[in-house]
């Protein structure tokens, strides 16, 4: 596949005004974890108040998902992406000027956080509902691809700028930047043009929990769907104890990753992802979930490193390895949900994804915040990374995981948004689904 072939979605209008709105507010958002979690030892130093706040922030998420993917099916998509942009924004820089000035305490952090997770409650779905509305159906594992790309191509720079802004000038200057790049998002957000869907919302419309059952009928029905989402319920606990709570605390701990190589860490695995985009960009899965679940797999290599041998150069080296097992996952879930969901209950199903994916996730922050004061460091993380294996794999015991394919058929009909998938097609002509 030719250069032009590969970069062919950014032909339609509508997907090059939404991955520039991506891409900007990426660029603020790839500082925030690292601005963040050092804001919070900042103030206090230990694993139980990193996990207080982000436990928070996942909590919120979790409650608001189902009503974020009903509202993001009834209403304009680009409109509730807009609204929660405008208070991320504002969150944002409260929180900057804040740790700025001097002032920020845990519970303020924490407080804020919890806002914030309950607004990602409604930009996730509607963010996973956009994307077959915006783009040729021939491009959707493109348009996944491209957008991977500019994420993870951000992130090779964001943490380690975020990293050294935390050294030189303190974390708050890097959330600052992240409120900066919402607001011009929402600006992008409005060149989409997706007509509005308010009178659709106020005549043609079921109640919330019909919806959320509609939602939750063509979710339970695909057992391709609902085995992975198990199965990332309990990967991502352990994930999120392992790299979001243990990780920051052992790099400040040790001389040999520090603050600074903490966030060169992060971009290492951006790397990665990035190099495995290109990939993604050419070649063609036949099998999504198979090659994602196998690669997904080598994220144990960085929790092992980061127990035995917590020193700069091999832990960047297994998140490297991670970026590019989650590049190849990531993608090809994006690309099986765009394929064999239909788009009218996108935004519902991702948000039962969502919620199955991140529900253990508080769980697993406050319990590895506990363990890190009971339990040997080094034992945690092996035995944290066999399990992440064991249970990585035990998901292709399912059939349907293993061999769902690829679909060139629209599994559901027309969305109030736009036109069927299949009618937005791109300017230079092409109609090869990727």
């Amino acid at each position: 596949m030719k250069v032009q072939e590969s970069l062919g979605a950014l032909g339609d209008r509508r997907f090059a005004w939404y991955f520039t709105a991506r891409t900007v507010s990426t660029a603020g958002s790839v500082m925030v974890p690292v601005a963040l979690a050092f804001a919070v030892l900042h103030i206090d130093q230990s694993a139980g108040a990193l996990a207080q706040v982000l436990g928070v922030r996942t909590l919120a998420l979790v409650v608001f998902l189902l009503i974020g993917g009903v509202v993001a099916d009834r209403f304009s998509r680009i409109v509730v992406l807009q609204v929660s942009h405008v208070l991320t924004c504002l969150t944002q820089a409260v929180a900057a000027g804040l740790i700025i000035s001097g002032h920020a305490t845990l519970t303020q952090l924490t407080v804020i956080e919890g806002v914030n997770g309950a607004v990602s409650a409604f930009t996730m779905p509607a963010m996973m509902g956009v994307v077959p509305l915006v783009v040729d159906r021939s491009r959707l594992q493109q348009a996944n691809a491209l957008l991977s790309f500019s994420r993870s191509g951000l992130s090779i720079i964001g943490p380690a700028v975020a990293g050294l802004l935390v050294v030189g000038v303190g974390p708050g200057w890097a959330l600052a930047v992240d409120a900066f790049t919402y607001a011009v998002a929402i600006v992008c957000l409005a060149r989409v043009g997706l007509p509005h869907r308010w009178e659709e919302a106020r005549t043609g419309r079921h109640s919330m929990v019909r919806e959320l059952r509609e939602g939750w009928g063509e979710f339970s029905s695909r057992e391709w769907l609902w085995v992975i989402v198990l199965a990332f319920g309990l990967t991502n606990a352990i994930h999120t104890g392992v790299i979001g709570v243990l990780g920051p605390l052992i790099a400040k701990s040790t001389d040999a990753i520090g603050e600074a190589g903490w966030g060169l860490v992060l971009s290492a695995e951006a790397v990665g992802t990035v190099l495995m985009t290109v990939v993604m960009l050419r070649l063609r899965l036949r099998h999504p979930l198979r090659a994602g679940m196998v690669a997904i797999c080598v994220l144990a290599v960085p929790m092992v490193l980061l127990g035995v041998a917590p020193a700069l150069v091999p832990v960047a080296v297994g998140f490297f390895l991670a970026g590019a097992a989650v590049e190849v996952f990531g993608v090809g879930w994006n690309t099986a949900l765009h394929e064999h969901v239909p788009v009218s209950v996108l935004s519902r199903v991702s948000s039962y994804d969502a919620l199955g994916s991140f529900v253990a996730i508080p769980i697993g922050t406050f319990l590895y915040g506990w363990l890190a004061t009971t339990v040997d460091v080094e034992t945690l993380m092996v035995v944290s990374a066999a399990v992440y294996v064991a249970i990585s794999l035990g998901a292709l015991l399912s059939r349907s995981v293993r061999d769902l394919g690829r679909s060139s058929v629209d599994p559901g009909a027309t969305e109030a948004d736009a036109p069927r998938a299949g009618a937005a097609a791109t300017t230079d002509g092409a109609a090869t689904r990727s």
